[in-house]
């Protein structure tokens, strides 16, 4: 087993004011771990309601933006939502077509083709809308590095709103209106927001002006779902609109996606976070990878009870396709990085696969090796990459220091994507290697495993469940608590699943006995010898309707 570096975070400093808030020592230690200081914090955290959420108009250039699109609905002017392919991207179009209804604005929606067009604004899909008599174009979740397609819609008369999320670069576009929290001369208070996050401040602003903002609640399903699956930090504004969001998920699911859940053996009444990361945000994002993204878009649209059964089957049998595929590359592209040897920086081209699950092969071998990882889909004039890291690598600082060898790129510092002239491979293979040598010297490259707290099986007795999710909704930036204890015996232990690769345990320490899952460690069985220090999450495992709380094992290490 490929054990993490644990990492007990500080205790709470003695004296310091969140000793004073009247929480049990654990609630205290993980507030104090996200960063909550003052007890005046505390329950905005907790309550995760409107007091968490920002004037929209602090976002740059919102007001040229809200002014361009009152004129263009006064003047019937045709308008088109620019969205991404992924989840985000999608929720984000839906949101603002939805919305734009309210005003009697019929909108249309342009995804472009993962596979065939790529990430971003393109110049031939803006000649494409300005003849279909569009004048007003707004972006949503891209647009951020698009210089000359932008260049080139202003030569063809249309104006362009950017809402983006995505790091820009040091040139913003010429646009009417670039609106995104992580600009330079940005005053937003917080800049994590999603794509869809900003989408919806755009929104919000543009319905405060008619006095209906209390509409916003009918699309704050879309904004957590599209926040949740671009692994935004659920803190700050993204746990409000992520909580607001769920609560309208669970009391009143649109049809699209009561369909999915049905067809994925869920259904709404306690739905969460994990949800949408895990059931939710694949099954939209498979359409895209395999096809085009705009099956997911009507999906979240659609009033058809037919139809919305009719996509989410289809979704529901692309997600299956989409795992055997994955599981088949990753396997490839694993035995490939073993032949030539693990580098700092995995960079692998695959062959006879979609370039649309290259991203989920990055994502599977940086798991299996904690290495930042580029799978690249080679053609014979022009190649496409995608990248995923570490928290140790800024992955798209690294490709910003190749940037002049790039026809496109963005993304993130975890997730980024490029493409490339293919007779320039060779160059950037040696200046990303080059890179990731020099930045990873030293570094002990194993993940690494925040702990909140030492705790005795003990400690979470009781009611320590019922206080852990209030923290509630968990994600990046917000993960489920991790705790650890330490001289744990092993009651009884078996493999489980169709290749006996979990582990299912009966754990006592001082005669209190819990029910643990290992997932991913059945083959580490061998392992286990008592007293064992395990690092664990608390959750309710529930299963043919009954609830159990157990301990999902992260990690363990024999005395």
């Amino acid at each position: 087993m490929n054990h993490k570096r644990w990492h007990i975070l500080p205790p709470v400093p003695h004296g310091h004011p969140l000793g004073k808030s009247g929480l049990s020592p654990l609630v205290t230690q993980i507030l104090f771990n996200r960063g909550i200081a003052e007890p005046s914090q505390v329950e905005p955290f907790f309550k995760a309601d409107k007091r968490l959420s920002f004037d929209p108009f602090l976002l740059p250039d919102m007001e040229i933006a809200v002014t361009r699109i009152y004129r263009a609905m006064l003047a019937g002017e045709k308008i088109a939502i620019y969205g991404d392919f992924d989840a985000d991207g999608i929720t984000s179009t839906a949101l603002l077509i939805e919305g734009l209804r309210t005003f009697n604005v019929q909108a249309i929606p342009y995804i472009p083709h993962r596979l065939n067009e790529g990430h971003g604004l393109k110049i031939t899909a803006l000649e494409a809308l300005h003849n279909e008599g569009v004048s007003l174009i707004i972006t949503t979740d891209c647009g951020i590095t698009g210089i000359n397609p932008v260049k080139k819609a202003n030569r063809l008369g249309m104006d362009v709103i950017i809402t983006d999320h995505h790091t820009p670069t040091e040139e913003l576009p010429q646009a009417l209106a670039v609106v995104n929290p992580k600009r330079t001369d940005s005053h937003y208070p917080f800049i994590e927001l999603a794509g869809v996050g900003v989408a919806y401040k755009l929104l919000q602003a543009l319905l405060m002006g008619i006095n209906k903002e209390n509409q916003l609640s009918e699309v704050t399903d879309m904004v957590a779902i599209g926040t949740v699956a671009d692994m935004t930090p659920l803190l700050s504004e993204n746990r409000y609109l992520v909580k607001e969001g769920l609560q309208r998920m669970n009391a009143s699911l649109r049809l699209g996606l009561g369909e999915l859940l049905a067809k994925a053996g869920l259904q709404s009444g306690n739905l969460t976070s994990e949800n949408i990361t895990w059931t939710i945000a694949p099954r939209l994002n498979t359409a895209s990878r395999l096809d085009h993204a705009l099956p997911s878009y009507e999906l979240l649209t659609t009033d058809i009870p037919e139809r919305a059964g009719e996509l989410a089957g289809w979704l529901e049998q692309k997600n299956t396709e989409r795992q055997q595929m994955t599981s088949k590359a990753a396997e490839i592209a694993k035995k490939k990085v073993l032949a030539e040897g693990v580098q700092p920086i995995l960079i692998v081209s695959i062959d006879d696969y979609s370039a649309g699950i290259a991203g989920l092969v990055a994502n599977k071998l940086t798991d299996e090796f904690y290495r930042p990882s580029v799978i690249i889909k080679i053609g014979k004039k022009i190649s496409t990459g995608s990248c995923r890291s570490i928290r140790e690598f800024n992955i798209i600082n690294a490709l910003t220091q190749c940037r002049d060898l790039f026809l496109d790129y963005g993304g993130h510092a975890g997730a980024a994507g490029f493409m490339i002239l293919s007779n320039k491979l060779p160059y950037l293979y040696e200046r990303l290697m080059k890179i990731a040598e020099t930045q990873l010297a030293g570094v002990d490259l194993r993940p690494k495993i925040d702990i909140d707290a030492e705790v005795s099986l003990q400690d979470l007795a009781g009611d320590a469940y019922r206080m852990i999710q209030q923290l509630a909704p968990f994600g990046q930036g917000n993960p489920a608590p991790t705790f650890i204890s330490r001289n744990v015996d092993v009651v009884s232990q078996r493999t489980m699943g169709s290749t006996n690769g979990h582990l299912r345990l009966k754990l006592q320490q001082d005669k209190m006995v819990w029910d643990a899952v290992g997932f991913g460690l059945g083959e580490n069985q061998g392992e286990l010898s008592a007293p064992l220090d395990i690092v664990y999450n608390l959750e309710l495992d529930q299963w043919n309707g009954k609830s159990t709380l157990r301990l999902n094992l992260l990690d363990f290490a024999s005395k």
